[in-house]
C-alpha cells in the first residue's frame, strides 16, 4: 500500500476545486500584487507614507466587493 504523498503548497487541495475563472483571478490579482503593490508597499513602509490611489486600483480589479 502506497502512502499518499503530501502537498506543502496546496495542503487542502484547494486548487483543484477551483474554476478556469477563479484560477484566472487568482493569478491576476497575485501578478497584481508581485508586480505593482509590493513595491509600493515597501517603499511606502520606508518613508512611512500612504497611497490611496492603492485602493482605488484594487477597486477597478474588482478586488474590494
Amino acid at each position: 500500500m502506497t502512502k499518499p504523498t503530501f502537498k506543502w503548497a496546496d495542503p487542502f487541495l484547494l486548487n483543484d476545486q477551483l474554476s478556469d475563472e477563479e484560477r484566472m483571478i487568482r493569478d491576476s490579482t497575485r501578478d497584481y500584487c508581485q508586480g505593482k503593490l509590493m513595491p509600493r508597499i515597501l517603499e511606502a513602509n520606508r518613508h512611512e507614507t500612504f497611497d490611496r490611489d492603492i485602493f482605488y486600483e484594487m477597486g477597478e480589479m474588482g478586488l474590494l466587493g
